[in-house]
């Protein structure tokens, strides 16, 4: 059942029998799950009075906003509760980190099994994600920020050379070749979309409307 954050079906939730009920947060755009955290009632109505994360700290036994001391936050876009109401799934928009010492965008920074090529769609958001942080804090002979640097039109640029090099490699035989001029028109279509503020969520939103 899928939850917004201006009407909450909380008759849906089953807390257990210590009054709390574990809730996964994952980053709405990028898809990053970025914490496994607990909310008890109190947690879960400041949570839906303000429309940002609060959570229940078992050990101190205090309800705190997410990362209010480190300055980060999480505003909640939408929330899901799993069939037998036991666990919460939270998509947010986060600022700051997710590692409340600031080391990492997600609590889940080692990965133990499978590869880059078990990441799959998620790849777009953390890449969105990257670009952007170039963009706020430039890198000197960093390629990302040299686009930027040049503006929109040497970007644009080179989204459409790399869109004619992504066709020629389509007519060759050599998957491989497909592949990687499809990361590099990609990687430049990305920069692009930052470079005039749009988000990957409004180009899904788009989507949405014209597959209805």
């Amino acid at each position: 059942m899928a939850l917004t954050t201006d009407k909450w079906n909380v008759n849906a939730l089953a807390f257990d029998e210590t009054g709390v009920i574990p809730v996964i947060a994952q980053d709405y755009e990028s898809g990053e799950v970025l914490m496994l955290a607990y909310m008890n009632e109190e947690a879960l109505k400041q949570t839906v009075e303000t429309g940002y994360a609060h959570y229940y700290d078992k050990e101190k036994g205090v309800v705190d906003t997410y990362g209010a001391s480190q300055g980060n936050t999480q505003q909640v876009k939408s929330a899901f509760v799993e069939n037998g109401g036991k666990v919460l799934l939270i998509k947010v928009a986060q600022n700051g980190t997710a590692n409340l010492d600031g080391t990492s965008f997600s609590c889940f920074k080692e990965q133990i099994k499978g590869d880059y090529k078990d990441i799959g769609g998620e790849m777009f958001g953390r890449l969105q994600r990257i670009v952007g942080e170039y963009k706020k804090n430039p890198e000197d002979g960093g390629y990302t920020s040299f686009l930027f640097a040049r503006g929109v039109d040497r970007i644009g640029k080179k989204v459409g050379e790399e869109a004619v090099e992504f066709v020629i490699a389509s007519k060759n035989p050599e998957k491989e070749c497909v592949v990687a001029e499809a990361a590099d028109l990609l990687y430049h279509v990305m920069v692009l979309l930052s470079a005039r503020d749009v988000k990957l969520s409004e180009v899904c939103a788009e989507l949405c409307k014209r597959n209805r």
